[in-house]
């Protein structure tokens, strides 16, 4: 894994960052759904491609591995939280989805206080966030346009809660593995202090 910052994944991720504020204004300031619709389908829909090219161009990086999940969570966050500001999914579904976010963020802390980082990306957790920023469009789709609401909504809220589902099958796999880590050290450091 190399260190550099300046490859084409990496501006990929940028510009995904990017995208997350332009929604929002979008969607909440200028109410222009469609222009949203699209911001919110490019920013989710690329989100495979900026590790794709780093495996492909040899340009997998630190950052890069860094700046991907954040985009992910951002574009997460952000739609749920403006499509709850304007009733697009109810705050329960909302709910959920931060709470999950609440204890990777504790199990994270207990992590870094043991020195360790976040674990690696797993694929359920990857599938969960492709479900859910796919969802999201299709969900903005069914409330803008009347005429295919139904079998936009059906569509969108099938990925939503496969998404949810697994968005927690994969918090729970990373706090077991969380857990598993930190048995570990404390084992480690009884032992140092037992010789």
């Amino acid at each position: 894994m190399g260190d550099r910052v300046l490859t084409l994944p990496n501006l990929i991720s940028f510009v995904r960052l990017v995208g997350v504020p332009i929604f929002l204004y979008l969607f909440l300031v200028v109410r222009a759904d469609v222009a949203a619709i699209v911001v919110l389908a490019v920013g989710g829909t690329s989100d495979w491609v900026d590790g794709w090219i780093a495996r492909r161009l040899g340009q997998v990086s630190r950052l890069g591995e860094l700046l991907d999940p954040l985009a992910d969570r951002l574009y997460i966050l952000a739609t749920l939280l403006a499509f709850t500001a304007r009733e697009v999914v109810p705050w329960q579904f909302t709910g959920a989805l931060l709470a999950r976010e609440l204890l990777l963020l504790l199990s994270l802390g207990v992590l870094r206080r043991y020195g360790y980082g976040p674990p690696p990306v797993h694929y359920v957790g990857k599938t969960a966030t492709f479900l859910l920023l796919a969802a999201f469009p299709i969900l903005l789709l069914a409330d803008a346009v009347p005429d295919i609401g139904t079998a936009a909504a059906a569509i969108g809220w099938g990925l939503g809660w496969w998404g949810l589902v697994l968005y927690w099958v994969a918090g729970a796999m990373y706090v077991v593995q969380a857990s598993r880590l930190v048995r570990q050290m404390r084992a480690r450091r009884a032992a140092e202090v037992a010789v």
